[in-house]
C-alpha cells in the first residue's frame, strides 16, 4: 500500500473506497430475501398460484451463483465494469419486473407477464446479484488487510440486514400506494436502488499502489490455480458452503409456519424480524471471530456442530410437535432458527476469507464467484426439498389463533411435516462436519503455527 494511501483523506479512506460502497451495494441487493413479503400480492395481482410466481425467487438465486461463477473473471479485472453491470442489471431488473405486474393486471392469466416477470427478477436481476456480490468483496479484503473477516463480514452483514431494513418500508408501500401499488413499488425501488448502488459504484476503488502479486502467472486459469492444492481441498469447501445454504434455505422457507405451529402467529413478523438479525450478527460475528483464528476453518466446524446440536435437541423433544404450550421447548424450537440463521449467515461471510488463505488474493475475486454456484444450485434444492418434505410426510391440523379483535381465525400447519425436515437438515449437518473434518485441508498458515507450537513445546 502506498504512503499516500496511509495518509487519509477521503479518495484514499478506506471506510468511504470499501465499507460505505460494499454496504451500498449489497444492502440494496439484499432485498431480493423480501420475495416472500409481496410474492401472494404478486401472483393475485397478475392471476396466477403462488407457486407459479415463486419460481422467480429461484431463478434469482440460481442466476446469482451462475453469473458469480462466470463473470468472476471480470471482477477479477475490472471492478468498477462488474459495479456497473451490477448497478443496471439490478435497477433494470426491478423496473422491469413492475412493468409486468402492471401488464398482468390488465392481462389477467398472461403467460407473457409470468415470463416476463421470470426474465427481469429472475435473470436479470440475477446477474446483478452475481456481480454486485462478488464486485466489493476483493477490495475489502485488500483495504482490511488484518482484519479481512470483519470487513467482508461487515458488507455481507448489510446483504442479510437488507431484508429487515426493506421489509417493514416496502410493507407500508404496498399498503399506502393503492391501486397497483405492487408495480409502482417495483418501478419506485428501482430508482432509489440505482442511486444507491450507482454512488457505491462511483466510491468503490482498490487501494492506491497495489499491485498484483509479483509471483503470479497472469496466463494461469482460475482452475490451475485451484489444482496448485488438492482438488479434493476444494471441493469439500464447495459441498460444505452449499449443504449449509440447502440447510438453512430449508428451515427458513418453513421459519413462518414453524413459528405459528408454535402458537405465536401474533408475534411472527417479530420473530422474523429477529431472525433475520441473526442471519446479519452471524455474518459479522462469525467472520470477526475468525480473524483470531489459525485456520477460518475452524468456525465452520463451530458452525456445524452447533447446528446439529439444536437440531438433534429438537428432534429429540419432538419440540416442534409438542412445543405449543410448553415454554422450554418453543424456546428450544426458537433457538434452532436463530442459531441455523446464524450459521447460514457466517457461511456467507467466511467463504471468501477461506478461499483467500487457500489460493491467495491473486484470483480470489474468480474463485469466490465460482465457489457462489454452490449458493444458485441451494437456491434450487432447498426451497423445494423443504416444501416436498413437508408435503409427503405428516398431514395437516387446524389451531387456533386469537386475533386482536378477540375473534378466533384457524390456521393450518403440518408440526409432523416440519418436524421430518429436521431430519434432513440434521443429517446434511454431520455430512457437512465430516467433510469439513476430513476434505478441507488446514492451510499453510495454520500447519506453521502447528509445527512451531509442537517445536516450542519439544525444546520446553
Amino acid at each position: 500500500m502506498s504512503e499516500n494511501t496511509k495518509q487519509g483523506g477521503w479518495r484514499t479512506n478506506k471506510w468511504v473506497r470499501a465499507a460505505i460502497p460494499a454496504l451500498l451495494l449489497h444492502c440494496s441487493i439484499g432485498t431480493v430475501y423480501c420475495w416472500s413479503i409481496f410474492s401472494q400480492e404478486i401472483a393475485d395481482y397478475i392471476g396466477f398460484s403462488k407457486g407459479a410466481t415463486e419460481w422467480a425467487f429461484s431463478f434469482a438465486i440460481f442466476f446469482l451463483g451462475m453469473s458469480a461463477a462466470f463473470l468472476g473473471n471480470v471482477v477479477e479485472k475490472d471492478i468498477h465494469k462488474s459495479s456497473l453491470i451490477a448497478t443496471i442489471c439490478f435497477a433494470l431488473g426491478m423496473a422491469g419486473t413492475g412493468f409486468f405486474i402492471y401488464y398482468g393486471g390488465q392481462h389477467q392469466h398472461s403467460a407473457l407477464a409470468l415470463v416476463g416477470i421470470y426474465v427481469c427478477y429472475g435473470f436479470i436481476m440475477g446477474v446483478g446479484l452475481g456481480t454486485g456480490y462478488l464486485s466489493p468483496v476483493k477490495t475489502l479484503m485488500l483495504w482490511f488487510e488484518d482484519r479481512k473477516g470483519l470487513a467482508t463480514g461487515l458488507a455481507v452483514a448489510g446483504f442479510g440486514a437488507a431484508k429487515a431494513i426493506a421489509s417493514p418500508i416496502m410493507q407500508g408501500m404496498l399498503d399506502n400506494l393503492g391501486d397497483g401499488g405492487i408495480y409502482k413499488m417495483f418501478v419506485i425501488l428501482a430508482a432509489v436502488y440505482f442511486v444507491m448502488m450507482f454512488t457505491g459504484h462511483l466510491l468503490l476503488k482498490k487501494p492506491e499502489g497495489w499491485h498484483e502479486p509479483q509471483t503470479k502467472d497472469k496466463s494461469q486459469s482460475t482452475m490451475a490455480v485451484i489444482r496448485s492444492k488438492p482438488i479434493t481441498n476444494y471441493i469439500g469447501i464447495w459441498l460444505m458452503f452449499y449443504l449449509n445454504i440447502t440447510c438453512g434455505l430449508a428451515l427458513i422457507s418453513q421459519e413462518k409456519m414453524i413459528v405459528k405451529c408454535l402458537g405465536l402467529a401474533s408475534v411472527v413478523g417479530v420473530i422474523s424480524t429477529v431472525s433475520a438479525i441473526f442471519n446479519a450478527g452471524g455474518r459479522l460475528g462469525f467472520s470477526a471471530w475468525a480473524d483470531t483464528m489459525k485456520d477460518r476453518n475452524t468456525i465452520y466446524k463451530l458452525i456445524f456442530i452447533l447446528s446439529i446440536a439444536f437440531t438433534g435437541l429438537t428432534i429429540v423433544t419432538s419440540g416442534i410437535k409438542n412445543g405449543q404450550g410448553n415454554v422450554a421447548l418453543t424456546v428450544l424450537v426458537l433457538a434452532l432458527i436463530f442459531v441455523v440463521n446464524a450459521g447460514y449467515g457466517g457461511g456467507f461471510s467466511n467463504v471468501p476469507t477461506l478461499l483467500s488463505d487457500h489460493y491467495g488474493m491473486g484470483s480470489i475475486s474468480a474463485i469466490h464467484g465460482l465457489t457462489l454456484s454452490a449458493w444458485g444450485f441451494a437456491g434450487l434444492t432447498g426451497n423445494q426439498m423443504a416444501a416436498w418434505i413437508v408435503k409427503t410426510f405428516g398431514q395437516e391440523i387446524q389451531i387456533e389463533h386469537a386475533l386482536a379483535d378477540g375473534s378466533i381465525e384457524m390456521i393450518a400447519v403440518n408440526p409432523t411435516g416440519y418436524q421430518c425436515v429436521l431430519y434432513a437438515t440434521g443429517t446434511l449437518y454431520v455430512i457437512s462436519l465430516l467433510i469439513c473434518l476430513f476434505l478441507v485441508k488446514p492451510t499453510d498458515k495454520a500447519l506453521e503455527s502447528k509445527k512451531a507450537k509442537q517445536a516450542a513445546k519439544w525444546k520446553a
